[in-house]
């Protein structure tokens, strides 16, 4: 019996999702770490749980993977899928003996300015940066590239926590809300403009294995700013020529250049307006924005378990045939409070609903959420690229959130 500890500090299906996956696999006891014990449907999911007490703590996830040891034996490995507990679960795993990326290829991967440094260093194209420790380094940092930029904190998320500035006031005020200190520098950077693209990878004893491609309408950044916007993202069926082929290049490059051998990554990048690249950033886990479940679709296979295998087994069952393009449209709308009406539902079903495979409509009463991702969603597929692009603008246009 192979003991695999599953990280998961927050009660999400998301998250119990994979850990259900790696349970499934043979020979496995799923060991927890947890803040929150599941309940529900989810109350057996581990054969025994450690909780913490702060969930990002380095310190108390290993105490508590030690405890879990102690119980049961030599741990074969520990996982987990949140990126701000990657760096505590490397640690662990290098305090426990454990196999699996090591701390400093997780460091590499969650500190973006390194990231950057790493991926400029192997020729790789990304936006300009500074770390901020002071208005010095500020100015310094304007004089060079101009507005807009970008501001963020090192081990930022996503488009969460990240600003675009457009003068120097905004970015004092940043500066003076990331509580921006020598101690605490923040990350400037250019701004990257054109249309922006997520590429996926699972690497197999340092062989890139798979590869994938989505891409954002608007992009994240630009849903953040524009609270009205409701933002989708779209699996086109076809993911060579020219459009992909030298971002697949570049993609793969950026993933040995930072180091990882085995596991998931997801990878923001920009195709400028002068056709150039350039990589947003790369993160070393499974992407969110119900990117793995399209990915389900799109090729009839179950990524939730292809991250288990890998991650667990160091295997990859593929490989996977792009059967489907698949689109999912996010759904939020302008206002603040409750949601306290969902409108056009019965018109988008009479219009689409013969493409939807998955969906989560906002209920009423939900508070507003504060992502691009909104409170509800909807997944549709076809064997068509450009079926899938007009369903997405039928559902965008049609379904209304009324918030009160």
């Amino acid at each position: 019996m192979r003991n695999i500890i599953f990280a998961a500090p927050f009660p999400a299906e998301t998250t119990y999702r994979f850990a259900r996956a790696v349970r499934d696999l043979e020979d496995i006891r799923l060991l927890g770490i947890v803040a929150v014990p599941p309940s529900g449907a989810n109350a057996d999911l581990f054969a025994d749980m450690a909780t913490v007490e702060d969930a990002l703590s380095t310190e108390q996830l290993i105490e508590a993977a030690k405890l879990l040891q102690k119980r049961h034996g030599r741990i074969e490995r520990i996982v987990g899928i949140l990126e701000p507990i990657q760096e505590a679960i490397a640690q662990a795993r290098e305090e426990l003996g454990v196999d699996g990326p090591s701390l400093q290829v997780a460091q590499v991967f969650r500190d973006k300015g390194r990231m950057k440094d790493e991926l400029r260093r192997h020729g790789l194209p990304c936006a300009r940066h500074r770390m901020i420790a002071t208005w010095a380094d500020a100015e310094d940092f304007v004089d060079e590239v101009g507005f807009p930029i970008v501001v963020k904190p090192p081990a930022g998320m996503g488009a969460k926590a990240t600003w675009r500035i457009n003068d120097t006031d905004e970015f004092k005020q940043a500066l003076k809300a990331l509580n921006t200190s020598p101690k605490n520098p923040a990350i400037a950077e250019e701004f990257l403009t054109g249309q922006e693209y997520s590429f996926e990878t699972i690497t197999v004893d340092g062989e890139v294995r798979f590869t994938s491609f989505s891409r954002y309408y608007p992009t994240p950044l630009e849903a953040i700013e524009n609270p009205w916007i409701k933002w989708a993202v779209l699996h086109p069926r076809e993911i060579s020529g020219p459009e992909f082929d030298d971002a697949k290049e570049m993609g793969i490059k950026a993933v040995k250049a930072l180091g990882l051998t085995t596991g998931f990554t997801h990878m923001e990048w920009f195709r400028r307006p002068d056709g150039s690249l350039a990589i947003g950033e790369v993160a070393a886990r499974p992407p969110g924005a119900q990117i793995v479940p399209g990915n389900n679709y799109v090729h009839d296979a179950d990524f939730y378990r292809a991250w288990a295998r890998a991650v667990v087994d160091d295997a990859f069952d593929g490989p996977y045939e792009r059967k489907y393009s698949v689109g999912v449209a996010f759904l939020r709308g302008i206002g603040r409070g409750r949601v306290m009406a969902v409108t056009g539902v019965a018109e988008a079903n009479r219009k689409v609903s013969h493409l939807v495979v998955e969906s989560r409509l906002p209920r009423v009463g939900t508070p507003r959420a504060d992502s691009y991702e909104g409170e509800g969603y909807v997944i549709l597929r076809d064997p068509s690229t450009e079926v899938v692009k007009e369903a997405l603008k039928t559902l965008i246009q049609t379904i209304q959130i009324h918030y009160g």
